[in-house]
Parts: C-alpha cells; sequence; structure tokens
C-alpha cells in the first residue's frame, strides 16, 4: 500500500456521508476519555457508555472528549448522532486519509490536521490522522492509536491557576494545535540534522549508501510536506473564518500559530533545497572522481604509446638492423624508454595535469 494514499476501495460506489472505514487498524479497542474542567474543578475519567457524554454536550464547563480507534464504525456513528454532527463530517472522520484542512458548521468547526512521528527504527516518518469538532462548550478529538502529544496539554489543564483552566473551547484548540505543529518542528529539527550531517559524509565517504540516505530523505520530506502544507493552508483558512466560536482574544494566539506553522513549512523547503544541493554535490565528486581516473589513465596510455612503438620496432623479426648484433643494445633499449617515459612525467607535472 502507498504511504501517500490511503485504499478507497471500501468507498467506491458509495453515497455521500455514508459511514465506512478508510484506514489500517491500529488498536483492538475504542478508547474514549473525558476531561471536563473549569476555574475551579476538574474531571478526567474514561468513559464506557456513549449515552454517558450527553449531559456534557450542554454543560457550562469545557469538556474535551478525546476517542482512540476509528475502526469501530457503530461506535464512532453513535458519538456523532450525540452531538449532532453532519454525515459529511463523521465520513471525514473514519477517512484517515483525509487532506488537512477546516470546514466551518456555524454549531462548530471541523478540523482535520495529521500528527507525524519519526520512526528511529524505519528512519521512517509516521502519521496519524487528527480529527477536531470544536463547539461552544465541547471539544471531540478523534484519533487513529492510543498515545499522542497531548500530554503535556493535559498538564496544564491539570494546573488549576493555568491559563488554559479560564479559557474557552477555542483556546482549548489552540492548545492542541499548537501543540501538533510543535511536534512537527521536532520532526523536522530531527531529520534536519541528519540531513546536514550528509553533507560531510559526501566529501569524507562517498559510496551508494550515501545516495541512498539523500534519496531516502527526500522521500520523507515529501511525506512531511504533504502533511504540513495542507495544514498550514488551513491555520491561514481559521484566521480568515469569521465564526462565534473564536473569540477575539484568542485570535493572537491563532495569529502566533499562523507564524510557527510557516516556519515549519519553510523548514522543509529549505532542507528539501539542500538535498537537491547536496544530490549536486554527491553528482560532481563522482564526475570529479571518474575524471581523475580518467586523467590517470590517460596519462599512464601517453607514456606508453611511444614506449609500444619503439617497443615494436625492437621486436621486429629483421636481420639487418644495425642495434640487433650490438653488445649493449639490450640495455640501451631500455635505458631510452626509461628516458622517454621520464621526459613525458616530467613534460605532464610541469602543465599541472597530475
Amino acid at each position: 500500500m502507498a504511504r501517500f494514499l490511503k485504499n478507497r476501495e471500501p468507498v467506491k460506489g458509495q453515497s455521500p456521508g455514508a459511514l465506512v472505514f478508510v484506514g489500517t487498524r491500529k488498536t483492538d479497542e475504542i478508547d474514549i476519555r473525558v476531561i471536563d474542567y473549569d476555574d475551579h474543578h476538574l474531571t478526567d475519567q474514561a468513559m464506557v457508555d456513549i449515552q454517558d457524554t450527553l449531559h456534557y454536550k450542554t454543560s457550562e464547563s469545557v469538556t474535551w472528549i478525546n476517542i482512540n480507534g476509528l475502526h469501530d464504525v457503530d461506535t464512532i456513528g453513535r458519538i456523532g448522532k450525540v452531538f449532532d454532527l453532519h454525515p459529511l463530517v463523521m465520513e471525514d472522520v473514519l477517512n484517515t486519509g483525509q487532506r488537512p484542512k477546516i470546514d466551518d458548521y456555524d454549531d462548530y468547526l471541523f478540523i482535520v490536521l495529521k500528527m507525524i512521528r519519526f520512526d528511529r527504527q524505519t528512519g521512517m516518518v509516521r502519521n496519524e490522522q487528527l480529527s477536531l469538532v470544536v463547539g461552544e462548550r465541547f471539544i471531540l478529538t478523534f484519533q487513529e492509536r492510543p498515545g499522542d502529544v497531548f500530554e503535556p496539554v493535559r498538564e496544564r489543564i491539570r494546573r488549576q491557576k493555568s491559563r488554559i483552566r479560564v479559557g474557552g473551547t477555542d483556546y482549548l484548540a489552540y492548545a492542541l494545535m499548537d501543540t501538533v505543529v510543535e511536534n512537527y518542528i521536532s520532526v523536522i529539527e530531527h531529520i534536519g540534522e541528519q540531513i546536514e550531517d550528509l553533507e560531510e559524509e559526501i566529501l569524507s565517504d562517498h559510496d551508494k549508501k550515501v545516495m541512498e540516505k539523500i534519496n531516502r530523505f527526500k522521500r520523507e520530506t515529501s511525506y512531511l510536506k504533504k502533511s504540513i502544507r495542507p495544514a498550514r493552508e488551513a491555520i491561514f483558512q481559521l484566521l480568515r473564518l469569521e465564526s462565534d466560536l473564536i473569540h477575539e482574544k484568542t485570535h493572537f494566539f491563532f495569529k502566533d500559530l499562523e507564524d510557527l506553522i510557516t516556519h515549519a513549512t519553510e523548514a522543509i523547503d529549505t532542507y528539501r533545497d539542500l538535498l537537491t544541493d547536496q544530490l549536486n554535490i554527491y553528482n560532481s565528486v563522482t564526475a570529479n572522481k571518474m575524471n581523475d581516473i580518467m586523467k590517470v589513465l590517460t596519462i599512464f596510455a601517453a607514456i606508453f604509446i611511444p614506449l609500444t612503438f619503439i617497443a615494436g620496432i625492437y621486436g621486429t623479426n629483421f636481420d639487418y638492423l644495425p642495434e640487433l648484433r650490438y653488445k649493449y643494445s639490450y640495455f640501451i633499449f631500455w635505458g631510452v624508454l626509461v628516458v622517454i617515459a621520464g621526459a613525458l612525467l616530467g613534460y605532464f607535472k610541469k602543465k599541472k595535469w597530475f
């Protein structure tokens, strides 16, 4: 299965809004966790029955409901019904190949991003779809698997005097998106360090493994770009929305998020350009190395051409060559060869051909 596209065979011929899971099952059971808070109280608990989340829909406090696992279509569909989510929203939640975007449904915002991580064992970038539904008093987050980058946000929620405890759902949405984008930067920095080290390796240890590394990093940066660039467009669109769900005081935080995602996008472009330059350096080093080899071979060929000519004459089968009967002709012959070879070497060195 290609990394850049998901298998869409299950949704062929389905009507718009049909709930069909598109992707790979990444957890055995769906896990639902609810964090409900305001500036005075905090509730953090796992939920078993979807109906237990119904009263959070109209709660005066801020409620964050996180769902890990998307393979159970019935459970995801029930969540959509409890919170009156549009069928197209639920379809996009279950389609893990969805492009990062933002949709305004008046009563709530629907945001799709990609959470990324770097697999150190395989040296590959992995991504996971994150879907956010931002309502007036609640946020739903849908993830493909347990484990995420949101633990720092949870820690901030647990601190009673933190800014997030007095903010609304718009500020919580900003905090979650900011953490995702910060993780983009971390992954890019990790890959970038390896890319920068490649230039020294190209010049010192020139072999095919270096070319393989360059091609691998070009593939991974392309994969990163596929996730990050649309996310930047979505955040830009979010700043242009005239939604009552985004308060003026939170708008400045999203402006800072815009700068951060722009930094991530520019870093990706920079490293892609650097990889192109390194590929050119690799090809130049290869060409120079081949030129050096051809230069040495040409010099040796140029030296041996007159020597071969003389040896050819000396080895002819004529009886009446004057020097054939001479006592020291063999040594004179070798002396001539050495003198000619030395003279050619001296001439090549004077011309700085080697």
